[in-house]
């Protein structure tokens, strides 16, 4: 299936890669609902860009560690734009940079309430809407990662697990959903230009740069790239997969 009439939700799609997914998912026809939990203002300039160049966009509240608000966010999704085909699991949060034993439960709980459980929230409304045993067309779902799953985080161990479960997550729900039309791959991004990712200092990225073999930090735009094309039916066969995008890291 091509983008027409294809409705998209983008989870955290106010900033960084959600921003930049959901931009393009515009440009290629997509009607979107951008998912912000605090930053309106960024969200609502997105919207009022998609719509301006002649897309559609609207932008929807909703904390997806809460699964009441999740179901919202859907209801809201299929009123104002129809029948939802697609779904993007980007929201996520690094948390504090700490070492586990400096972490407070509180804070351990709610990395894994939005990078894991907000997932689930979502991936099952999405499903719900799509399957075709419930008269949906089918569909495909994207979930964003991190090679923190891979590699670990530095002093972000919560934050890795969370992300290294997603990977699993994201391979059990492809073959659970499979013949019900829907597809479910994941993105793993490497370092990206966003404001994830702070450094001190011009040295400590360098020396950043000297450990991926592009030797350069990637864009959200390329990683958006990746997004589109695992919803795009140019990867029709393609489900249970963890695309890389870290410059061969």
């Amino acid at each position: 299936m091509n983008a027409e009439k294809k409705v998209l939700i983008v989870t955290g799609g106010s900033r960084g890669i959600g921003a930049a997914t959901s931009l393009k998912a515009a440009q290629m026809g997509y009607s979107v609902c951008i998912n912000y939990e605090k930053n309106s203002k960024t969200a609502n300039q997105i919207v009022g860009e998609i719509n301006s160049n002649g897309g559609k966009a609207i932008a929807v509240q909703a904390d997806i560690s809460s699964a009441k608000e999740v179901e919202q966010l859907f209801k809201i999704t299929e009123i104002e734009l129809g029948a939802l085909s697609s779904l993007v699991n980007n929201a996520g949060i690094s948390g504090p940079r700490s070492k586990l034993i400096d972490l407070d439960v509180s804070e351990i709980k709610h990395i894994f309430e939005v990078n894991l459980l907000g997932y689930f929230y979502c991936a099952k409304e999405a499903i719900k809407k799509m399957s075709r045993s419930s008269g949906g067309q089918g569909g495909a779902i994207v979930n964003i990662s991190s090679q923190a799953a891979e590699f670990g985080g530095n002093h972000l161990t919560p934050y890795a697990a969370s992300k290294a479960a997603i990977n699993n997550f994201t391979l059990s729900l492809s073959r659970e959903v499979a013949l019900e039309g829907i597809r479910v791959n994941a993105v793993s991004p490497g370092i990206i230009e966003t404001d994830q990712h702070d450094f001190p200092n011009e040295m400590v990225l360098k020396n950043k740069k000297k450990e991926i073999p592009m030797g350069r930090l990637g864009t959200p735009q390329e990683v958006a790239n990746a997004i589109l094309w695992l919803l795009s039916d140019k990867a029709e066969y393609v489900t249970g997969a963890v695309l890389p995008v870290a410059g061969g890291r």
